[in-house]
């Protein structure tokens, strides 16, 4: 009688016993997987990192080389037309001027003078590229309208533009940034897109300031922006991403639902003058 119940209590003891290996091997196994998936994410959160660090530097990089194009080209405009304009100048007011008869001392005044208003225009039209007098003193929308009009009357292409919410202008240096991204972007539609038309409007988004470039020639969506960042070429949309990371602004690219046009969004904090 007691070896029949052994037989029964050992066959208990065995499933037990299994059971207990099956769940163990089951909770090392989950605990494994654990393991290697967060190592996983870590390696690949990592990777991100270094990703975004390498993006930063491109940008950066993209950013210093606008800065030094544009210290340089101003630098060669001093150097090779103010330089000689005002050296010329000076060899009509040299010493022996007052040796000359008056006739001859007008004439060289007058000469000096017209090469001086030359220098002053020179001058005035580098300060104009730097801030162009349309944007100082009358603002984006009026910026906008002065390129719309100066591509428009070419009769080449459709160009128009339209602000909805443009009562209170934004800080000088916002509205500087926001009218060189827009150059930047008609520049490579008019040169890469072959399009018929660009339109351009604006209009507010809670705190933000939203301006939206429509065009119907060849374009690219954000995935083909985000590659061309990391390349090495591309260095206009480069710009356009730096100047928008030092007023936290962002851009989209993306092709309309109904698949004819392109279309750029250019998202910048609103802060008012």
């Amino acid at each position: 009688m007691n070896l029949l119940q052994t037989v029964p209590i050992s066959a208990a003891s065995t499933t037990i016993l299994l059971g207990t290996l099956g769940m163990l091997v089951l909770v090392i196994g989950l605990i494994l997987f654990i393991i290697f998936h967060q190592r996983k994410v870590i390696r690949y959160q990592t990777t991100l990192q270094t990703m975004e660090q390498q993006q930063q530097q491109v940008l950066l990089q993209a950013s210093v080389k606008l800065q030094e194009e544009e210290r340089s080209r101003i630098a060669a405009d001093l150097h090779d037309d103010a330089g000689p304009l005002l050296a010329t100048a000076r060899l009509y007011l040299n010493e022996n001027l007052v040796n000359l008869d008056k006739a001859a001392q007008l004439q060289s005044i007058f000469q000096a003078r017209q090469i001086l208003d030359d220098t002053i225009q020179l001058i005035r039209n580098i300060s104009h590229q730097l801030m162009p007098p349309t944007l100082r003193n009358f603002g984006l929308e009026s910026a906008v309208s002065d390129i719309v009009q100066k591509i428009g009357g070419s009769g080449q292409l459709n160009v128009s533009s339209r602000f909805h919410e443009y009562k209170e202008r934004l800080r000088p240096d916002t509205e500087l940034l926001i009218f060189r991204v827009v150059q930047e972007l008609i520049n490579n539609i008019l040169k890469h897109s072959n399009s018929s038309f660009i339109h351009i409007t604006q209009h507010m988004q809670g705190d933000n300031f939203i301006l939206r470039l429509h065009h119907d020639g060849r374009g690219i969506v954000q995935a083909d922006f985000e590659r061309l960042n990391k390349s090495k070429t591309g260095l206009g949309l480069k710009n356009i991403s730096s100047r928008l990371r030092v007023a936290h602004g962002n851009i989209l690219f993306e092709k309309d639902a109904s698949q004819t046009y392109y279309k750029v969004t250019v998202e910048v904090p609103r802060e008012e003058a």
